[in-house]
């Protein structure tokens, strides 16, 4: 018997529609008294199906954790199909920059969200461990942007977080801003990666940012990882790759 991956629709209130959820629910969860941490992710249509994946390859994830040692529950969470809504809905800032152009920025408001609905929601009905160390977050590319975020602003919620390929460039003066006003608990760990085949002559820039501010959050007294994939690109075949190395870090 394999896991279950269970689709159900909740209300989003910051687009004032229902999203989707996917949710991954390890073998026999329903049974006994077995409580379980949870991870939170972004695009949660990406996370499990080719079928369900925006360009036909998941992140494998379902199949990862099915061999995986650690029993969790995970709630992918769907985000907007239209592009422009989603960047604006994962980009916790105002943004302007000649990279993404004008972006005003709706992530604390997706953020809050996740704190104050939708884990509500999930404690009350799957048999979670509720407390900020036994809850992580994660996403990549946007999602990691917002994933990042969410650790610093919302770290009474979230222990760990695995920001995967985050679009950090534009925002780079208001993430040093985030990270000099939030308290982090001890316990924080943050994951980073990058590929050095993802964006090109930015791929140098990305990756000196993300040392900049994992120098400024090691002050803060989290702990990270950083993790540069040789010939890593930008999609989620190079991402599930990743998977042992920031699953690791973050729960063991």
């Amino acid at each position: 018997m394999r896991k279950v991956v269970e689709k159900r629709e909740i209300y989003f209130s910051p687009g004032g529609e229902n999203r989707r959820l996917h949710l991954y629910l390890p073998q026999g969860y329903e049974e006994g008294r077995e409580r379980l941490p949870v991870l939170y992710m972004f695009d949660g249509h990406n996370l499990f199906s080719d079928r369900d994946a925006t360009y036909g390859k998941s992140l494998g994830l379902g199949d990862f954790l099915d061999a995986w040692c650690k029993r969790m529950i995970v709630v992918g969470i769907e985000c907007s199909m239209d592009d422009y809504t989603r960047v604006h809905e994962y980009c916790p800032f105002d943004i302007h920059s000649g990279i993404y152009g004008d972006i005003a920025g709706r992530g604390e408001e997706t953020m809050r969200f996740i704190v104050e609905e939708l884990k509500p929601f999930i404690d009350s009905r799957y048999p979670t461990f509720p407390f900020r160390e036994a809850t992580a977050i994660a996403g990549y590319s946007m999602g990691g942007m917002l994933a990042l975020y969410g650790v610093l602003r919302h770290n009474r919620y979230f222990s760990k977080a695995a920001v995967i390929s985050p679009s950090v460039l534009p925002a780079m003066d208001a993430f040093r801003r985030e990270i000099d006003r939030d308290a982090l608990s001890a316990d924080t760990r943050v994951f980073m990666s990058w590929g050095t085949n993802e964006y090109g002559p930015m791929d140098a820039q990305i990756e000196r940012s993300l040392f900049e501010l994992e120098r400024r959050m090691q002050q803060k007294g989290a702990s990270t990882y950083m993790y540069r994939h040789e010939g890593g690109q930008h999609n989620e075949a190079s991402w599930e790759k990743q998977l042992p190395v920031w699953m690791r870090f973050l729960w063991f």
